[in-house]
């Protein structure tokens, strides 16, 4: 009896050898290797999110633009006698003042949106914030272009005028008003562009894989 009580002892006691333990490294070292490895794609998209970023500041310079030269619209006729003076401002056109409201509105959006983009840049795997800059990103877009395209007519119609309604080109006389106008709205359109390329980014950082 005591015989077998010490053999059974002993096999119960007996120690890992060295060979079981070599074969256990390689699992825990494997399993290791898939844990760095979980995280698809990180890489890309932290590039995506830097890209993002500059975008936005491209967009910011874009609108701005827009926002400060029509409200610097100003010309006067030269013409002009010491009784008469013929001027032109962009507050003399409700379509111009909403472009100047619009474009403003979405320049201060795109600024605080930069916390939000940066955010993306230092945690690129996180859904949250590039969902919510996609969902105002595309309601910005949508106001952009509208300003843009409410400004577009008006802006062809003192360029060229409509002779089947005998409306005048007035730009020969408000050179400098026609200059700002123009500019202001292919600004807008710009903007509106970077937009929609943010839009895509965002659209491809959302992607699992």
């Amino acid at each position: 009896m005591e015989t077998n009580k010490t053999v059974r002892e002993t096999t119960i006691n007996l120690p890992e050898t060295k060979a079981e333990a070599k074969e256990k490294a390689p699992l825990l070292n494997s399993s290791k290797a898939i844990a760095i490895l979980e995280p698809p794609n990180r890489g890309t998209k932290k590039g995506i999110a830097i890209g993002d970023f500059v975008l936005r500041l491209c967009t910011i310079g874009a609108t701005l633009g827009a926002t400060v030269t029509m409200g610097n619209a100003d010309a006067v006729a030269p013409f002009t006698t010491r009784f008469l003076r013929f001027e032109a401002q962009f507050n003399d056109i409700p379509t111009f003042v909403f472009f100047m409201v619009a474009n403003g509105i979405v320049t201060g959006y795109l600024f605080l949106s930069l916390p939000f983009s940066t955010i993306c840049i230092v945690r690129p795997l996180a859904k949250a914030p590039r969902i919510l800059l996609v969902i105002f990103d595309t309601a910005m877009t949508g106001l952009t272009l509208a300003s843009a395209s409410a400004v577009a007519p008006i802006v062809y119609l003192a360029h060229n005028g409509n002779p089947n309604t005998n409306w005048l080109p007035f730009c020969q006389q408000f050179g400098d008003f026609c200059s700002s106008t123009s500019g202001a709205m292919v600004g807008s359109l710009l903007a509106g562009t970077l937009f929609m390329t943010i839009i895509i980014l965002s659209a491809f950082a959302l992607k699992r894989n």
